[in-house]
């Protein structure tokens, strides 16, 4: 292990290329930083990470644990994604106040509204731990010595790493203390948060202009999508996390971003800071087939037909439109990502890449016995065991897409099943609070018909000894119609809106009795029966992939290796770069004139609406400040080759300067299997053009004292 962490560290002072890589802040030390030197980094390491002082981390942040933002004025005005905003800003919007669909700009601190649930989190600092975790490892292996010595057992790491994280936070009253798992297992570093959670809506364009393009162009390439938002951190009025209250004041920032309206060229230095999701890129060929083959195709398939459904009656009614546009988002979201992995795997050969590798590191381990003795059975185990699992994880697939994502109103029950019977005054409330925030964005007409078309499908997808036992209901009861099944279930059970928790609170024999509960015994007796199929071979499975990612780092101990994404703090960089995809040459940016063509088509594609007050403004060409100097044109979205994945949505991209120059928040549609390998000649990183985001600030929402807020 001493060995290994030395190569991890001595990797880290290589030369890197450009455009690979989301780098850990602070492992980035002189060498690395000439490399961004020599691209326009304007910066020194110091700068961009300093635990003790000031610096380009303090202003970026966790957004709400599942994107990133930045903090760009000394007010704590926060700028993300649209779609990373987008469940705050449903959730504020109804059909009298439609701000999802008319946008929003407060006038006033006053006028901000509060996001029920949304938090921001600052990284202070991140240390390494990964002796105090393996220490403690060790002494659970050396007290059971019948645990098998090739395994990883995660229950119990799991309990280590929490035991530390309280260590942490014991030190460090007040802050959240996260320890997490790097290059498969080999390494850990606990990250030292400080979080706020009054989090308020300061201004959003027209979902029109937040998902300009869709589905149709979601992951696509050129793209014209104004995907921003706007929030502000309060505090209490000495500046600390504190819940809503009327009291709290803006949070003064310690370090924020200046946006530059200056504009880029192809070559420029870009940099993205934030916090990418997950990337699985050391993961074996026989791992990669199985999300290929098996999760993804799930995927595809329920979401699909689920979206389908949902679509038809979103379209027919816009109380229901408005209620499910967070979740058809969500869902769409990846589900048009998976289609587009599974191309991209198979065009670019991906799994065949990762076989060739293999057989390179077979060779490479094969010349040494001391090396054979540690690899040699890695590869052999790692087929036997995936193969084992495979139709299990497939079933899995299908069964969580179905039961767990799908179809809605299980949820319910699982909900009352997890509390006791003889809830008490306090817990009751809770229930209450937890079916309104659940029934808020629900219509069971829609989750029945969902259920119906769903369940149908399940059964024509996995083989029959993963069907639950509901399924024998609907063949001995309802001569195999889930439509007859789901309409008998919905009419029957009385969990369907908000009166559900009074009712059970009253009549606790409904547990026994009523048909959803009864459903959800069988979809989780079923659950727990896949989840032990699978859970046999996981051990081995985990052991060899974190042995795997071993001999790739020992191999080639000359070519500086990254961790994997893990939603920690990273640093991609790069320079702005068009591309070139088979015979088609893509530019770097987008042009106004580019959003008026597809405008212009929205009456054959419903994803290019735009609203006529807005083509107009567009149309005057007045853009004045915010047009780029060399052409006197509005740039809309731009290109780099920055590497970025899921969770880097909303991340602020810098110049050379540290000025902001964009937000993240896609990839490109030739590249999507970036996730498990990069490809630099095809892999870019779309943002949208601060100067975009200016424009539509000042001249269509009037937002003048924003624009004064940002020093502009």
């Amino acid at each position: 292990m001493k060995k290994l962490l030395f190569l991890l560290l001595a990797t880290a002072s290589m030369a890197v290329h450009a455009d690979e890589g989301m780098w850990m802040l602070n492992r980035i030390d002189l060498k690395t930083a000439e490399v961004m030197k020599g691209l326009g980094l304007k910066l020194s390491p110091l700068e961009l990470y300093n635990p003790e002082g000031e610096s380009l981390k303090d202003c970026v942040v966790d957004f709400c644990d599942f994107c990133s933002g930045v903090v760009v004025s000394p007010e704590g005005l926060v700028f993300t994604n649209h779609h990373c905003g987008f469940s705050g800003i449903q959730k504020l919007s109804t059909t009298e106040d439609d701000i999802l669909r008319n946008g929003f700009a407060a006038k006033s601190y006053e006028e901000e509204r509060p996001v029920e649930g949304f938090f921001v989190r600052f990284l202070e600092r991140t240390e390494e731990c990964t002796g105090r975790v393996m220490r403690a490892m060790n002494e659970i292996y050396k007290a059971n010595p019948n645990v098998a010595a090739k395994t990883l057992d995660y229950e119990k790491l799991d309990s280590v790493m929490t035991a530390v994280e309280r260590e942490y936070t014991k030190a460090n009253p007040g802050k959240y203390c996260l320890v997490k798992s790097y290059y498969g297992g080999n390494a850990y570093f606990v990250s030292i948060y400080k979080v706020y959670n009054d989090i308020r809506l300061v201004f959003t364009p027209t979902q029109t202009l937040g998902k300009f393009g869709g589905d149709t162009d979601n992951w696509m390439w050129p793209r014209q999508t104004c995907d921003f938002s706007v929030f502000r951190i309060y505090a209490d009025k000495d500046g600390e996390p504190a819940d809503y209250s009327k009291d709290n004041v803006p949070l003064k920032a310690k370090r924020y971003a200046k946006v530059s309206l200056d504009g880029f060229q192809p070559g420029d230095y870009c940099m993205t800071v934030g916090y990418p999701g997950s990337t699985d890129r050391y993961l074996s060929s026989y791992g990669i087939n199985e999300r290929v083959n098996g999760t993804n195709i799930s995927m595809i398939d329920v979401r699909g037909k689920k979206q389908e459904v949902w679509k038809r009656w979103m379209d027919s009614d816009r109380a229901i439109a408005i209620k499910y546009a967070s979740k058809f988002a969500s869902s769409s979201n990846y589900w048009k990502n998976s289609i587009g992995m599974n191309k991209a795997v198979k065009e670019l050969n991906v799994i065949g890449q990762k076989q060739q590798l293999e057989q390179d590191i077979r060779r490479w381990y094969g010349k040494n016995q001391g090396l054979t003795a540690r690899f040699g059975k890695m590869f052999d185990e790692l087929d036997k065991a995936y193969a084992a699992r495979f139709e299990s994880v497939r079933a899995l697939g299908f069964f969580s897409e179905t039961f767990l994502r799908g179809i809605e109103l299980r949820r319910v029950a699982a909900m009352a099943t997890s509390k006791p019977k003889d809830m008490d005054s306090t817990e009751i409330a809770l229930a209450r609070e937890q079916a309104q925030a659940f029934f808020k964005d629900y219509d069971a007409r829609v989750d029945e018909e969902t259920m119906a078309v769903l369940l149908q499908n399940y059964r024509q997808q996995v083989k029959p000894e993963y069907l639950p036992s509901l399924y024998h209901d609907i063949d001995s009861l309802y001569k195999g119609d889930t439509r007859a099944y789901a309409r008998d279930l919905f009419a029957k059970t009385v969990l369907k809106d908000i009166s559900c928790v009074d009712k059970v609170v009253a009549d606790t024999t409904l547990r026994e009795t009523d048909p959803m509960f009864k459903y959800n015994e069988s979809v989780r007796d079923m659950q727990v029966k896949i989840y032990d199929k699978i859970r046999a071979e996981r051990q081995t499975i985990d052991y060899n992939e974190h042995l795997l990612t071993q001999a790739i780092l020992e191999r080639d101990q000359e070519t500086p290796h990254y961790s994997d994404a893990n939603f920690t703090m990273r640093l991609s960089y790069g320079f702005i770069q068009d591309y070139t995809a088979g015979s088609q040459h893509f530019d770097y940016f987008t042009s106004s004139q580019s959003l008026l063509d597809k405008a212009a088509r929205q009456g054959e594609i419903e994803d290019y609406k735009l609203e006529q007050d807005i083509v107009s403004l567009i149309q005057q060409k007045d853009f004045g400040r915010y047009a780029d100097p060399k052409d006197g044109d509005l740039h809309l979205c731009f290109l780099s080759n920055n590497d970025i994945t899921g969770g880097n949505s909303g991340s602020p991209m810098f110049n050379g300067r540290g000025e902001l120059i964009g937000l993240a928040f896609d990839g490109n549609w030739e590249a999507m299997s970036g996730d498990i390998t990069f490809n630099p000649d095809l892999q870019r990183c779309i943002g949208v053009d601060i100067r975009f985001v200016l424009y539509l600030i000042d001249k269509w929402g009037k937002a003048d004292r924003l624009i004064k807020e940002l020093g502009l």
